[in-house]
């Protein structure tokens, strides 16, 4: 095959022709042997019933991998387990047999059915543009397009087996769990049996409890009751005085309605009386204090002259003082010179007769 060299998908003309002829001859054969191929639009008895046996034996081989799984978690290592890998390997066997001898079961025709009419139109494409353009680049495509939803496949697959795997993990946990909450329902069992018997002694001992708070209560009821029916007697008779001192103190309260509002009359007529006689009073004290103040002016004036006259007077008797005490210290300056005058005579005439001076002295007596 000669490719040009503008594309390297791109052929020649002749070698466009050649695949062309190749490509409509298989879109022949493909339609002859979708028209050789049958579908019928019910399965078989036979086919009905190797469908029935595929799936006893499948539910038979999981049966098997359940039970040989119960025996590696118990780690028992005994002839069970060799019979159980046998009757696995067998099962499987026996699977792949049933598939093997029927290969055209319904669905499997109709899958080939779907491939070959799939395969038909990607070669019916393919051809056209061989013939219009002289490319295969809408083979390339397709075939790009199923690898990548094979691979998407494939990992579909890898990720079921994970599940499968992580599936098989939980139910060995989930066995494991379940062993463990079997003994401990055990123990909770225990438990309630013996809370069962507790709670027998107890409904017992309520019981006695029971009866005998309510004979205490009925007792404490009899006993409310009397203070209660004394308690209501009291509290009747004290309403009764109650009522009896409130119609009192409703008539003395109209009685003191009436008389205040009595003596309120009296009292406003003497406010008004007051208040006009504090209107005359005020216009004669005011008069009074006009005729004060001017008689306080007078007053004043005639103190002013008043005060004058007194500082006048009052130097005058100041004088008059002076002089007075000036005559009375020379007549008492006088008083005492003259007894001190007199003393010192009186003094000095008794030195004079005590000792015989002056005329005191004593006479010479004549001889006779």
């Amino acid at each position: 095959m000669l490719l040009t060299s503008d594309s390297p998908l791109e052929m020649c003309a002749l070698d466009a022709e050649h695949v062309a002829a190749v490509l409509e001859d298989c879109v022949d054969q493909l339609a002859v042997l979708g028209s050789i191929i049958s579908v019928p639009d019910h399965p078989t008895d036979a086919e009905t019933n190797s469908i029935d046996e595929i799936a006893k034996l499948l539910n038979g081989q999981k049966h098997l991998e359940g039970r040989y799984e119960e025996l590696v978690m118990n780690d028992k290592n005994s002839s069970e387990m060799s019979s159980l890998k046998q009757n696995m390997k067998s099962s499987a066997q026996a699977i792949m047999k049933s598939v093997k001898l029927n290969p055209l079961a319904t669905e499997n025709l109709i899958k080939l059915q779907q491939d070959r009419e799939y395969l038909q139109d990607l070669v019916a494409e393919c051809l056209e543009e061989v013939s219009q353009e002289g490319s295969f680049e809408g083979l390339i495509r397709a075939t790009v397009e199923e690898r990548e939803k094979k691979n998407k496949l494939q990992e579909t697959i890898l990720r079921e087996e994970d599940a499968r795997k992580n599936v098989r993990a939980l139910q060995r946990q989930l066995l494991e769990l379940k062993k463990s909450k079997e003994v401990e329902m055990q123990s909770r069992n225990e438990m309630i049996a013996h809370l069962k018997d507790q709670l027998q002694e107890t409904r017992a001992k309520t019981t006695m409890e029971r009866k005998y708070i309510e004979k205490e209560c009925q007792v404490q009821k009899v006993m409310k009751n009397k203070q209660c029916q004394m308690t209501e007697a009291e509290l009747q008779a004290e309403l009764e005085n109650l009522q009896i001192q409130l119609e009192e103190e409703n008539k003395v309260n109209k009685e003191t309605e009436m008389w205040v509002k009595k003596h309120h009359d009296q009292l406003q007529e003497k406010v008004e009386y007051w208040m006009d006689k504090y209107e005359r009073e005020v216009d004669q004290k005011s008069e009074e204090l006009s005729g004060l103040k001017g008689s306080k002016a007078n007053i004043l004036l005639k103190l002013q002259e008043l005060t004058l006259k007194y500082q006048e007077y009052e130097e005058v008797v100041m004088e008059d003082r002076a002089q007075k005490e000036k005559a009375k210290k020379a007549a008492e300056k006088a008083e005492l010179e003259i007894r001190c005058a007199t003393k010192i005579q009186a003094w000095w005439k008794g030195v004079m007769v005590r000792r015989g001076l002056g005329p005191y002295a004593k006479k010479k007596r004549k001889e006779g």
